[in-house]
């Protein structure tokens, strides 16, 4: 007999496959099954009061209103007064790249379709069925991002508030369509089990990789919340680029036919301020000021606020300072990272400047910037947060009503007509059933529930590694299996380290994937274990500057790239200075359900009795307890 329980999780199990027994998941489909029996369902109209009084709810009906009155209906709402919703203004020396009319129609799909998912994930969270509410917040029409990047060839990171973008990149692709992809982020929003990206663990942008791909570090990546944590794997992706071009496929001049990767990787303006973005901008600096090759492309999409905190345009003044004219020719000028100023709410200037900063990078295998600015915040960074704590109710108001959608939704239809009015708004109330039937249908599927599907999802499958009878590891010491062997050509005993370089050495030798990475290894290291090394591997030996935060991080990029890297940290002790990265490598298996595993080898050195510089090696025994 089963319990109430287990009736409860068939019941709903047996309404998730009436909802996806239609080919292809089509939205008609979706929109002509009731299903007012679902969780979802049945809490809305429960919370009816609640989800009309939210600032992204009504947002959406006045969206909805505008272009009811644009294509000649009437307002559902009585009292709604039509705006004077305005495109946004050119730049004053135009646009050297134009979207085409389809390019159009695609961002604006994927803009309305961030919009619907960020107004239905609030609508599930107050309902008890939704349990991720970090919304784009005004950025929807940043889409246009995923024009100015190769989704076959490029890698990109994405912040938290870019969905759109990713949404875009997923497009092109074309192995799915909008509405499987409104679908899987749904079930991001829901945590369930079957969600492509984390298995239920997180709600992460990112997308599930490829079967058996080999997409040489390209692909979208899993970002975590941690601000800017994403940054150091993206420059470890660009500086293995062209390491990986030449040991693997042969491509000693960096000149090969296929086109040139580039690492693609943005933050918001708060983000700047952490030590992960700034760690990895610096790495990325040090390269070109070293003139190695480097692609690596930074976004940085500036609304003024880190959530409460005004950054009061010190993105701006950041990047003026750093920054170079890339049409400078000497050496000195060229130091810097040149950067690209874009208005974010402008889906041409965004395509133009990113296009412009990437074909930059990819020329030049150097480092450039995306500054998106003009950016307004709306409805708050989460449902927790407490605009009118630290805003005025009239600044509140005035940034809920900034409704960049709308404003794209102009200039799309009378500035460049590429569309009607009576596209867009049949689009976009398509896109919206599509989004509500999605959340229906995730809610009601499976969620990691019990501690063994946790220990699952955690777990990687260990690799056999064969061992030697332990019977003959003794006998081997026996003169009768041991009288055969001319120990004159026996090796000698010798000190440990020179063991290790002969490991090293080997693996090296057996794998051309293989790289030592660290601080100051090309010249053997500070205990000779790479002595010799950098000469017979050319290339594969590389020294890093003294920051263990972005030399784990670059690791965890060679890795995405297809090297295997060896990383060397000086001390144990020094192990803390890159703690932060070293976790992100310890839960990016979990956190991608398996799918992105960092391979990697971590050589720490430490010492036993008679060292005297104890603080160097104090040893990182503390933090490995904590779990």
């Amino acid at each position: 007999m089963l319990c109430s329980n287990s009736k409860m999780s068939l019941q709903r199990l047996g309404r998730v496959r009436r909802l996806l027994r239609c080919p292809g998941r089509t939205a008609r489909c979706m929109s002509s099954m009731q299903i007012n029996g679902s969780l979802l369902e049945t809490s809305r109209h429960r919370h009816e009061t609640d989800i009309i009084a939210l600032p992204e709810h009504r947002a959406r009906s006045n969206l909805d209103n505008f272009l009811r009155s644009k294509v000649g209906l009437e307002p559902s709402q009585s009292t709604y007064v039509l705006p004077n919703i305005l495109p946004p203004t050119p730049p004053a020396a135009g646009y050297t790249h134009v979207l085409t009319p389809p390019q159009i129609a695609v961002a604006l799909d994927a803009a309305m379709a961030t919009f619907h998912l960020h107004v239905e994930s609030r609508i599930a969270s107050l309902c008890g069925q939704g349990f991720y509410t970090i919304g784009p917040c005004g950025e929807e029409m940043l889409a246009s991002i995923g024009f100015a990047l190769d989704p076959h060839v490029d890698a990109m990171a994405l912040h938290y508030r870019h969905l759109s973008v990713s949404i875009l990149r997923q497009l092109r692709l074309g192995r799915k369509s909008l509405e499987e992809i409104i679908l899987d982020r749904a079930r991001g929003y829901c945590v369930s089990r079957l969600d492509p990206v984390t298995g239920g663990v997180h709600c992460a942008i990112g997308s599930a990789r490829e079967p058996n791909a080999n997409d040489y570090g390209g692909g979208d990546y899993v970002v975590t919340s941690t601000l800017a944590s994403q940054c150091p794997p993206a420059v470890g992706r660009a500086l293995a680029f062209p390491i990986a071009d030449s040991i693997l496929r042969g491509d000693k001049s960096g000149s090969s036919s296929s086109v040139k990767q580039v690492s693609f990787v943005t933050v918001g303006d708060g983000s700047i301020h952490n030590a992960h973005f700034l760690s990895a901008f610096n790495l990325a600096r040090h390269a070109r000021f070293r003139r190695n090759k480097c692609p690596v492309v930074f976004g940085v999409s500036d609304n003024g606020l880190s959530i409460s905190y005004p950054t009061d345009g010190y993105a701006d003044f950041l990047f003026s300072k750093t920054s170079t004219d890339p049409k400078l020719r000497s050496h000195r000028d060229r130091d810097g990272i040149p950067v690209f100023k874009a208005n974010g709410c402008d889906m041409f200037d965004v395509y133009d400047k990113t296009l412009q900063a990437t074909s930059y990078s990819r020329k030049n295998s150097a480092p450039s910037l995306v500054l998106y600015q003009e950016l307004i915040r709306r409805f708050g960074h989460a449902a927790t947060d407490r605009q009118h704590a630290y805003l005025d109710t009239d600044t509140v108001d005035r940034m809920a009503d900034s409704d960049v959608v709308a404003s794209g939704i102009v200039q799309a239809v009378e500035q460049w007509n590429a569309l009607t009015y009576n596209e867009v708004y049949d689009r976009f109330r398509e896109i919206g059933i599509m989004v509500k039937r999605s959340f229906d249908v995730a809610a009601e599927e499976p969620k990691i529930t019990t501690r063994e599907e946790m220990i699952e999802q955690v777990s990687q499958p260990m690799v056999r590694i064969p061992r030697l009878n332990p019977e003959l590891l003794t006998s081997l010491h026996e003169p009768e299996l041991t009288g055969s062997v001319d120990r004159s050509k026996t090796l000698k005993r010798d000190v440990m380290r020179k063991h290790m370089t002969r490991v090293v050495s080997e693996a090296l030798t057996k794998n051309p994937g293989v790289v030592y990475i660290g601080e100051d290894v090309e010249h053997g290291g500070y205990y000779l274990v790479t002595d010799g090394l950098a000469t017979h591997f050319p290339g594969r030996v590389i020294d890093f500057p003294p920051d263990e935060t972005t030399l784990l991080g670059a690791a965890m990029g060679f890795s995405h790239a297809g090297l295997l890297p060896i990383v060397e940290i000086p001390y144990s002790k020094y192990l803390d200075c890159g703690a932060d990265m070293f976790y992100e490598l310890a839960i990016s298996n979990w956190l991608t359900n398996k799918q992105r595993p960092n391979g990697m080898i971590i050589r720490i050195q430490g010492f036993d009795k008679g060292e005297c510089t104890l603080l160097h090696i104090i040893y990182f025994v503390h933090i490995f307890l904590a779990f």
